[in-house]
C-alpha cells in the first residue's frame, strides 16, 4: 500500500464527467505480411507478458475511511478481457486513410471515465481501417491511463516496456510474484498511517522552509530581471499578465474533438537552427500562427493582447521512472497579436528563454506532495461549484490553451509484432482552457495530438490545417543567421531558393 501524492490525487478529485482526467495516445499500427490473427488477443497475450515490469498498471485505487485524505494504491491483478477491448470503426474506415473515423472514435471514447474499482487504464483495438498500399493490413489502438497515475515522462516510461524495437518481441524474464493474495486493512490502521504521512511532510516542509524561501527570493529578483511586469522593455517580453478572453476560456462540456498532425522532425530542428530557436519555440511558433488562422477563418476578432500558453515542465530527475507525477505548470506569451511572423518566432524565443531564467531556480521548491487531510472534500467541492457556476466564464484567465511537448523514441518501434507508424498523444482539458496541444517526437515526426471540448472547438481539424499552414509559413521565412545558412546549404539559405527548389 502506497498513497498518493498530492499532485496525483488532485487528478483524482478535480475529475468529473465534464473533465475526464485520463491521458493516452491514438496509435496507427502496420500488422506484419500475411498476418491472418486477430489483433486485440495478441495485444493481451502480449501485455501479460509485460505486466510483471508495469507495477502502474497493476494496482487499483484503496479509499481512505470518509474521504479523509489522498487514497492508496494497492496491488490488483486486472482483467484483459476488460481492459484490452476490441471495437469495429463505421465501414467509410476502409475508404481513404480512415483518420477521420479514428478521431471521431477518440472523440467519443475519451469523455468516459475509468472504473476505479479496477486498475486505472484501458486499451481500445479499433478494427475496419483499409490496409496499406501493397497490401499490408492496419490496426489502430487508443490508450487510456489515469493521469493520477502517470505524467508524460512516466507514459513514456511505461511504454518503453511496451513496446519493442524490432518485429519480434524480446524475451521478458519470468519474476515471482511477491504480492500478497490478499489486503485488508482496519479503518483505525488506515487513519493512523495517513497521520503519520501528514506529521512527516509538515516537518519536511518546516525544515526545507529557509532554503525555499531564499530560492523563492532569488526567483523573484530573476523575474524583474529579466521581464518586464508591463512588457515594455526592450527585448523582454513578460509571461505574467493576464491571458485575454477567448472562445476557449469557458467551462467545458462531457463532449471532446479530436484531430492530428504529423510534421517531419529533422526539418522542424533544422528551422530551428536557421532561425537560433529552439524546437519548442517552433512547436510554440507553430500554434501562435495556427490559431491567428483560425480565427481568421471564423471571422473572429484576435485578441490585442497576446495570448498565453501553459506549458507543463519536468520536475523528475535523469533516470527517474517512476509511474506518478513529477511536473508542475509555466506560462509563455504566443505573441498572436503580431501579424509578421518573424516578429512573432522572436517574441516566442524571447517569453521562452524569459520563462527558463525564472522556472530553473524554482524546480527545486516547487511542491508535489503536500499534507491531505481534508483535501479530499474541499478540493472535490471546489470543482463541483467551479464547474455548475460556470466560474470560467466569470474570473479572468492566466492561459488560453495547454501546450506540451514531450520527447518521444527516435526509433521506430513494434507492438506484438505490429509496426507503431504513428503515436498521436490524447491528453485532458479543464475548465477554462478547451483546448490542449500535445506534441510527441518519434521516429522521424513530431506527432501532433489535439484535444479540444466539443462546444468550444468542434472544428478542431481546422486548427491542425492551421498547424500545417504555419508551418509552411516558418518554412518560407528568410535565414536571418548566416552563418547556420552556409553550413546547410542553398536549399535551406532563403525563402526563394527553398520556394524554386520546391517546383
Amino acid at each position: 500500500m502506497r498513497q498518493l501524492s498530492g499532485l496525483d490525487a488532485t487528478f483524482l478529485f478535480i475529475e468529473s464527467a465534464a473533465m475526464p482526467m485520463h491521458v493516452g495516445a491514438l496509435h496507427v499500427l502496420e500488422l506484419p505480411k500475411g498476418y491472418r490473427g486477430r489483433f486485440v488477443k495478441d495485444l493481451r497475450q502480449h501485455m501479460q507478458a509485460r505486466l510483471p515490469l508495469m507495477p502502474a498498471l497493476r494496482r487499483r485505487l484503496w479509499w481512505m475511511p470518509l474521504n479523509l485524505a489522498n487514497p492508496a494504491w494497492v496491488d490488483a491483478e486486472p482483467d484483459l478481457d476488460q481492459h484490452i477491448v476490441e471495437i469495429r470503426l463505421p465501414a467509410s474506415a476502409k475508404k481513404g486513410d480512415g483518420m477521420a473515423e479514428l478521431h471521431a472514435a477518440v472523440g467519443e471514447l475519451h469523455p468516459r471515465l475509468l472504473d476505479r474499482s479496477r486498475p486505472l487504464w484501458r486499451f481500445h483495438v479499433l478494427e475496419g481501417l483499409a490496409p496499406l498500399p501493397g497490401g499490408r493490413k492496419r490496426v489502430a489502438l487508443y490508450s487510456q491511463v489515469h493521469h493520477a497515475a502517470v505524467d508524460g515522462q512516466a507514459a513514456v516510461a511505461l511504454a518503453n516496456i511496451i513496446f519493442d524495437l524490432t518485429p519480434e518481441p524480446r524475451s521478458i524474464e519470468a519474476r515471482p510474484s511477491q504480492r500478497t493474495k490478499t489486503f485488508r486493512l482496519h479503518m483505525t490502521e488506515m487513519l493512523r498511517g495517513a497521520l503519520a504521512s501528514e506529521v512527516l511532510q509538515v516537518g519536511q516542509i518546516i525544515r526545507e522552509l529557509p532554503a525555499t524561501v531564499g530560492t523563492l527570493t532569488r526567483a523573484a529578483g530573476a523575474v524583474v530581471s529579466n521581464t518586464s511586469l508591463l512588457g515594455k522593455s526592450k527585448g523582454k517580453v513578460s509571461n505574467l499578465a493576464l491571458a485575454p478572453r477567448t472562445p476557449l476560456n469557458v467551462s467545458v462540456g462531457p463532449g471532446r474533438a479530436f484531430a492530428s498532425l504529423s510534421l517531419p522532425i529533422g526539418e522542424m530542428k533544422q528551422l530551428a537552427r536557421e532561425h537560433g530557436a529552439t524546437l519548442n519555440d517552433v512547436v510554440m511558433m507553430l500554434c501562435a500562427g495556427a490559431m491567428r488562422r483560425y480565427y481568421a477563418a471564423h471571422k473572429l476578432a484576435i485578441p490585442r493582447k497576446p495570448m498565453i500558453a501553459a506549458v507543463p515542465i519536468s520536475l523528475r530527475s535523469a533516470g527517474d521512472t517512476r509511474s506518478d507525477n513529477q511536473a508542475s505548470m509555466s506560462f509563455i506569451s504566443l505573441g498572436t497579436h503580431l501579424a509578421d511572423p518573424q516578429r512573432r518566432l522572436a517574441h516566442i524565443k524571447a517569453a521562452s528563454a524569459s520563462m527558463k531564467a525564472t522556472m530553473g531556480s524554482l524546480k527545486s521548491v516547487l511542491p508535489t506532495d503536500f499534507p491531505s487531510i481534508g483535501v479530499p472534500w474541499l478540493m472535490e467541492a471546489a470543482t463541483a461549484l467551479y464547474g455548475k457556476a460556470k466560474v470560467a466564464e466569470r474570473i479572468p484567465q492566466v492561459a488560453n490553451l495547454v501546450i506540451s511537448n514531450v520527447p518521444g523514441p527516435p526509433v521506430p518501434l513494434f507492438l506484438a509484432g505490429a509496426h507503431m507508424l504513428t503515436n498521436y498523444p490524447t491528453s485532458i482539458v479543464v475548465h477554462g482552457i478547451a483546448l490542449n496541444v500535445t506534441v510527441q517526437s518519434y521516429d522521424q515526426h513530431m506527432d501532433f495530438g489535439l484535444m479540444a471540448d466539443l462546444g468550444a472547438m468542434p472544428d478542431v481539424q481546422a486548427f491542425a490545417d492551421g498547424l500545417k499552414a504555419s508551418f509552411e509559413q516558418l518554412r518560407a521565412l528568410p535565414v536571418k543567421h548566416a552563418d547556420v545558412a552556409k553550413e546547410t546549404g542553398p536549399t535551406r539559405a532563403s525563402a526563394p531558393a527553398r520556394r524554386k527548389a520546391s517546383r
